[in-house]
């Protein structure tokens, strides 16, 4: 019997990709993390893969994590990423739609990457058409079956109550206290496990919601694997090793790594 995974469908399918233009997706930036230095150096990076992509991009795909930890106080937001949120903004100005995923790491992202940059925001999984194509992208966080303790944790953190009450720390504490959590949740769930679940999981949906292509990150497993008739199962990785990310011409869909 095949797996029915909730998914959240809105109105984003690109049934067709403008002559010679492309759609790219990437994950687990996580930036901010481990310290100011190493994040910059990656942040610098990232925005020269923008600038590379940029020349055929359609639309950018950001498939969650993209900050370390990220809360939205009503009136401040965590100081930092002014390359990156600007390169966001200079992208979004030229017309290339950017979809951002929620990750486990940034799931309280809010509507300031919407008002300031015109950002799609998604909380959920989502299956969707491009360029005739049929998809399956999820940050990948809660999706193992077994995986009970993260899903009551996440319960508690998306809770609205939960989050007045996180809003009333200073940022000083609030953000301290979230990086010293992140940094926890970060080790403990990269790697190969994580990875095997993410297919597992696909080749169970396949019984009953056929997709072309299945693209997760949260592994931080870099990974381009076939699946049961004829699907793909694609993982993003990250880039605080790897600076990988996928590409989608409207027929193939390739994981591709970036250097300067």
């Amino acid at each position: 019997m095949g797996l029915c995974v909730p998914f959240f469908l809105m109105n984003i399918d690109i049934p067709i990709l403008a002559e010679g233009k492309k759609v790219y997706f990437a994950s687990d930036f996580h930036l901010g993390a481990p310290d100011f230095e190493t994040s910059l150096d990656r942040e610098r990076r990232i925005i020269a893969w923008l600038d590379y992509v940029a020349a055929d991009a359609q639309v950018l795909f950001l498939v969650g994590d993209l900050f370390d930890f990220w809360f939205e106080y009503r009136h401040v937001v965590p100081k930092g990423y002014v390359r990156f949120l600007g390169k966001l903004a200079e992208l979004s100005d030229r017309g290339i739609e950017i979809v951002v995923f929620v990750g486990n790491h940034d799931l309280w992202l809010g509507d300031y990457l919407k008002e300031q940059l015109g950002a799609t925001i998604l909380h959920q999984s989502q299956s969707l058409i491009i360029g005739g194509r049929k998809f399956f992208i999820a940050h990948g966080d809660g999706l193992n079956p077994l995986d009970g303790k993260f899903r009551v944790i996440k319960k508690v953190f998306t809770n609205p109550v939960c989050q007045w009450l996180f809003s009333w720390l200073h940022p000083d504490v609030g953000i301290t206290l979230a990086n010293l959590w992140s940094g926890k949740s970060r080790h403990s769930q990269k790697g190969t496990s994580c990875d095997k679940h993410l297919i597992a999981h696909s080749e169970r949906m396949q019984g009953s919601q056929y997709h072309d292509f299945y693209i997760y990150g949260d592994s931080h497993v870099d990974r381009y694997h076939e699946l049961s008739n004829g699907a793909v199962y694609c993982n993003l990785g990250d880039w605080m090793d790897r600076d990988s990310y996928a590409e989608f011409d409207g027929d193939e869909l390739k994981l591709l790594y970036f250097s300067l």
